[in-house]
């Protein structure tokens, strides 16, 4: 049993803010370090659990993050980016499930450092299904027939992923006070958590379906700023929706509606202010 791990940063227990995600701000060593405690903990339980291999892709950022000197010896790492498939690189049919560690809460919604992708996004769409990076990646497991077995972070996090794919298991680590604060479990409570929440899913992991796609998705991004849907509708293909900052495209299947997200955020990210 093949076993797929994403791991982002924010969802992790004890980091409150960016000082702890941001590379270059002072708690961003502590929070590479308790990320990869919290990654270790579920890819233990994964083997002890029965696991022949998993495949540990970092997620947040320029996805560098996680220490492999001290991860899981039996782990593969993807580390680094450019990566064609960003949160999901490395995905395929061929893994019994997927496991979401560290995530956080879309745009516009409550969450510690709630967000999608890049802070020029308001919303994600789906057709008219509103999703975050939580949404996008398990509807791109789906399309290799995977299904999110867990998803563990904060607890805005935990109900995006219950409401959205039925069955999950979910492990919230820490309680959203604001979108900078935080009630944490610590290291030790959280381990132990996502050491049961990780045994439990893979127990039950085939009373969970993958989130099919659907099968010509419109990806529809809705920016926070006019210039930003401009920069975006600079790829071929897309349309600004008249009236708004949403910017829709028609894509073949989700496969090129992750990728047309990334290119798309990426030239927003473009945008002057001044």
């Amino acid at each position: 049993m093949k076993l797929y791990m994403s791991v982002d940063m924010e969802g992790i227990s004890g980091l409150p803010d960016d000082t702890f995600v941001n590379s270059h701000k002072h708690n961003y060593e502590r929070g590479r370090a308790i990320m990869t405690e919290e990654a270790n903990y579920v890819i233990a339980e994964a083997f002890n659990s029965g696991c022949s291999e998993v495949l540990v892709n970092d997620s947040h950022s320029k996805m560098n993050n996680l220490l492999i000197e001290k991860l899981h010896p039996e782990a593969d790492l993807i580390s680094g980016d450019v990566k064609p498939f960003s949160m999901v690189q490395g995905l395929d049919e061929t893994f019994s499930g997927a496991v979401f560690v560290g995530y956080h809460a879309r745009a516009s919604v409550p969450g510690v450092m709630s967000h999608s992708m890049i802070f020029a996004v308001r919303h994600f769409y789906i057709n008219d299904q509103p999703v975050g990076e939580l949404g996008l990646n398990a509807y791109t497991a789906g399309f290799f027939d995977v299904p999110v077995i867990m998803v563990a972070g904060d607890d805005q996090a935990a109900r995006e992923a219950e409401a959205l794919i039925p069955n999950v298991t979910t492990a919230a680590v820490k309680e959203t006070i604001s979108r900078s604060a935080v009630k944490c479990l610590s290291p030790a409570k959280a381990g132990r958590l996502l050491t049961e929440k990780t045994a439990y899913a893979l127990r039950n992991k085939d009373k969970v379906k993958p989130l099919t796609p659907p099968d010509r998705p419109v990806l529809s991004i809705e920016f926070a700023n006019y210039g930003q849907a401009e920069w975006a509708n600079l790829m071929p293909g897309t349309e600004i929706k008249p009236g708004t900052t949403i910017v829709q495209f028609q894509a073949k299947d989700m496969l090129e509606a992750y990728q047309a997200m990334l290119v798309m955020t990426e030239l927003a990210a473009q945008t002057s202010f001044c």
